[in-house]
C-alpha cells in the first residue's frame, strides 16, 4: 500500500511519469544487452569461466568510465540532460546492432572478440553516464521534500526494467537454443531486441523539452577542457564540504565490494559446482533465478525504506540495513543449497538497494544542483570500481567452484563491521543532517501531514 500511495503521489507530476518511462525502458534495453553479452562470453558451451575471466570482463566494461567519468560529468551540468538521454541511447542502439552483426557470424576469432569488448565497453560506459543524467534530472520532475519518496520508487523502476530485459534475453536464449537455432544465433537476436528497446527509449526521451530536466538554460554552453578540469575540482571541493554525502558514498563503495564478491561467487558456483560445464542452459537458468530473486529484492526496497526512515530517520535506517545485510549473508546466504541461496539473494538485494535509496536521498538533499551531475557521476564511478575490485578480490579468495563458507560468512561479518563504522562516523553529524529533504523532522511536519492526508 505504501508503494502504491508513493506512486500515486509522485504520479501527479507529468514529468515524473515521463522520466519513469524512460528509465524503465532504457534499463530493460540495458538488461537485454548485459544478458546477451554474459550469455555469449561467460556461458558458451566451450568455455568454463573462472574468477579471473569475470574480473577481466568487469574491468574491460566498467573501469574505463571510472577513468573518464570525471571529465564527462561536467557535461551533465552544462548540456541539456534531455539531449544527453536521447543521444546516449541512440548510440547504444547502434552498438547493439553492431554486436548482433558480429555475433551472427559465429566467429570467435581474436579480432571479433576484441571488437565486441570495445563496443561493450562503450555501451556500458554510456549506460552509467545516462543513469547519472537521469538521477541529476530527477529533482526537475518532483517537488522539493519528495526526495525520499522518489529515491525509493525509482530504484524499483530500474530493477524492474532490468528484469524485463533479462527475461526477454533469457527467453530468446533458452527458448530458441539449441532446439531451433544455434546459441550464437539466439544471442544475435538478443542484441536485436536490445536495439528495439533502445530506439523506444530515445522516442520516450524526446517527449521532454530541451531544458526540462536541467540544467537551467543560462548555464548551458560548450565545455572546454579547462572548464572540465576546473569543474571537476569544484565538484570535488563541494563534495568534501558535504560530510553526510561523502560518508554515504564511502559506505556505498564498501557495501558494493561485499555485494560484488558474493555475485562473482554465485556465478562461479552455479556454473562450475551445481552443473557440468557443458550444461550451459541449466546454469544460466539457475543464475537467472538468483538474479531474479535479487532483482525482486531491489524492487521491494521501495516498500521497505519509507516507513522505516520516517519512523527512525535515514541515518538509523542505514545502520539497521547494514546489520540486517550481515545477518542475512551469514544465514541463509552461506548455505550452499538452491533455496537458501535464493532467499539470501533476495534479502541481500533488498537491503543493498534500500541502503542505496537512503544514500541517494542524502545526496539529492545535500548537493547543490549546480554540482549534481558531477557528484552522481562520481557516485557511479565508485559503483563501477567497487565491482571490479570485488572481482579481483574474488580471484584471490574464491576457489574455482565459487563457494567458500569462510569467505561468505566473512562477508557477513564485514557488513556488521561496516554498520559499526557508519554509526561511529555519522555521530558527528546527527540525525538532522541525514533527514534533510526527506519530509522527516519538525521543519517538514506540514508536508508530512499533507502526505498522510493524501494516503487516507
Amino acid at each position: 500500500m505504501e508503494l502504491w500511495h508513493s506512486l500515486k503521489r509522485l504520479g501527479r507530476h507529468p514529468q515524473f511519469r515521463k522520466i519513469m518511462a524512460v528509465r524503465i525502458t532504457t534499463q530493460a534495453a540495458d538488461g537485454t544487452l548485459q544478458v546477451g553479452m554474459a550469455s555469449y562470453v561467460l556461458f558458451s558451451p566451450e568455455e568454463q569461466p573462472n574468477a579471473l575471466a569475470i574480473a577481466a570482463v568487469l574491468a574491460i566494461t566498467l573501469l574505463p568510465f571510472s577513468v573518464i567519468g570525471p571529465f564527462v560529468s561536467v557535461v551533465l551540468d552544462r548540456w541539456p540532460r534531455q539531449r544527453v538521454l536521447a543521444i546516449t541511447d541512440a548510440i547504444r542502439g547502434v552498438i547493439a546492432l553492431a554486436l548482433a552483426a558480429l555475433v551472427i557470424t559465429g566467429s570467435r576469432a581474436f579480432e571479433v572478440q576484441a571488437t565486441m569488448m570495445v563496443l561493450l565497453l562503450i555501451a556500458m560506459s554510456l549506460n552509467r553516464f545516462l543513469m547519472a543524467a537521469l538521477t541529476a534530472g530527477l529533482p526537475y520532475t518532483i517537488d522539493k521534500g519528495e526526495y525520499l519518496t522518489a529515491s525509493s520508487v525509482m530504484p524499483m523502476i530500474g530493477p524492474l526494467g532490468v528484469l524485463i530485459g533479462g527475461a526477454i534475453a533469457a527467453g530468446f536464449r533458452l527458448g530458441l537454443s539449441p532446439h531451433w537455432i544455434s546459441a550464437y544465433q539466439a544471442d544475435a537476436l538478443v542484441f536485436v531486441a536490445a536495439f528495439v528497446l533502445f530506439a523506444l527509449a530515445v522516442a520516450l526521451s524526446m517527449r521532454f523539452t530541451k531544458h526540462e530536466l536541467g540544467p537551467d538554460p543560462d548555464e548551458v554552453h560548450d565545455v572546454s577542457t579547462r572548464e572540465v578540469i576546473t569543474g571537476l575540482r569544484m565538484g570535488m571541493r563541494h563534495l568534501s564540504e558535504q560530510g553526510p554525502t561523502a560518508l554515504g558514498l564511502l559506505v556505498i563503495f564498501l557495501q558494493r565490494l561485499a555485494f560484488g564478491l558474493i555475485s562473482v561467487g554465485m556465478i562461479l558456483g552455479y556454473r562450475n559446482t551445481f552443473h557440468e560445464v557443458s550444461n550451459v542452459n541449466a546454469a544460466l537458468a539457475d543464475i537467472g533465478l538468483w538474479a531474479g530473486a535479487t532483482g525482486l529484492g531491489f524492487m521491494l526496497s521501495s516498500v521497505l525504506v519509507p516507513p522505516i526512515a520516517h519512523k527512525i530517520g535515514v541515518r538509523k535506517t542505514v545502520i539497521v540495513l547494514l546489520v540486517a545485510s550481515g545477518l542475512a549473508q551469514i544465514f541463509p546466504g552461506s548455505i550452499f543449497e538452491r533455496i537458501p541461496l535464493l532467499v539470501g539473494g533476495f534479502l541481500i538485494g533488498l537491503f543493498a538497494q534500500a541502503i542505496k535509496v537512503c544514500i541517494d536521498t542524502v545526496v539529492q538533499a545535500h548537493v547543490d544542483d549546480r554540482y549534481k551531475g558531477r557528484i552522481f557521476v562520481i557516485y557511479d564511478m565508485l559503483f563501477n570500481a567497487a565491482m571490479v575490485v570485488a572481482a579481483f578480490i574474488a580471484v584471490v579468495l574464491l576457489p574455482p567452484g565459487g563457494f567458500d563458507v569462510v569467505v561468505f560468512v566473512g562477508v557477513g561479518v564485514f557488513y556488521l563491521l561496516l554498520a559499526g563504522f557508519f554509526w561511529w562516523r555519522s555521530n558527528a553529524y546527527g540525525d538532522e543532517d541525514f533527514n534533510r529533504g526527506t519530509q522527516i523532522g519538525a521543519a517538514a511536519e506540514p508536508m508530512l501531514a499533507d502526505a498522510v492526508a493524501d494516503h487516507r
